[in-house]
């Protein structure tokens, strides 16, 4: 329990007595529990500034009374089937926990627009904007792609996206493609549709993925953004 306001710069950290564990961490209570694999030993969490956490549920890290919680995973839970890339706790420039989201493109690099609110389960989307309608927002630009990183060796069978649906101010997009690692590609064909939508794909064994190539319908809107990638 933290029992002070936080600061600008203030962080999270989290010391571990060896690398490559498996934790169930839950850093502020409006968030859930999530596994999250720590590579090396320990992580560092900034706490969104004050002025710029609009993609964070507004109650997130304010208030002088901060419950936190982290535990070590169950065998159970590390084997179990899941969604590896969900992460609430996903920092733009994390390279130490992992599922971890980044892109080359970004919309005007806002926090709203930004690659992890990809990962971080919330899936509200007829809508955008600031916390519950964030997204990751690609500026227009038909080059970006999303890579996600798992920071180890998993399994991946299915793919599940969930388009931006803020019909009219949104287009969709109609096809994209997913490259692994291994360079083996997967051609996903969407259709316009709030729900998620998903795709299995032949096993494989990779530590990340791209996801690029996105390919928007014709119509007049020039936007299209994605709300939730599934793993």
């Amino acid at each position: 329990m933290h029992t002070a306001p936080y600061a600008d710069d203030d962080w999270i950290a989290l010391e571990c007595d060896e690398s490559g564990l498996f934790c169930v961490v839950q850093l502020v209570d409006t968030m859930p529990p999530r596994l999250i694999y720590i590579k090396e030993r320990g992580m560092d969490f900034l706490i969104p500034p004050a002025d710029n956490h609009i993609n964070y549920n507004p109650r997130s890290f304010t208030g002088s009374s901060h419950l936190l919680r982290v535990r070590l995973a169950t065998p159970e839970e590390i084997v179990a089937r899941r969604n590896l890339a969900f992460n609430p706790y996903d920092c733009h420039d994390s390279r130490i926990f992992y599922p971890h989201a980044s892109a080359n493109i970004e919309t005007r690099e806002e926090a709203v627009f930004a690659a992890r609110n990809a990962v971080d389960g919330i899936y509200e989307n007829d809508a955008h904007g600031s916390w519950p309608y964030q997204s990751w927002g690609i500026n227009r630009d038909p080059d970006a792609a999303l890579t996600i990183d798992f920071g180890r060796a998993v399994t991946v069978d299915e793919i599940r996206l969930t388009l931006r649906a803020d019909f009219p101010h949104d287009s969709w997009w109609t096809q994209a493609t997913v490259e692994f690692v291994d360079g083996s590609r997967e051609v996903l064909h969407f259709t316009k549709t709030a729900a998620p939508q998903a795709f299995a794909v032949t096993p494989r064994t990779v530590q990340s993925l791209k996801l690029f190539e996105l390919k928007k319908d014709d119509n007049a809107s020039p936007f299209s953004a994605l709300t939730q990638i599934e793993i």
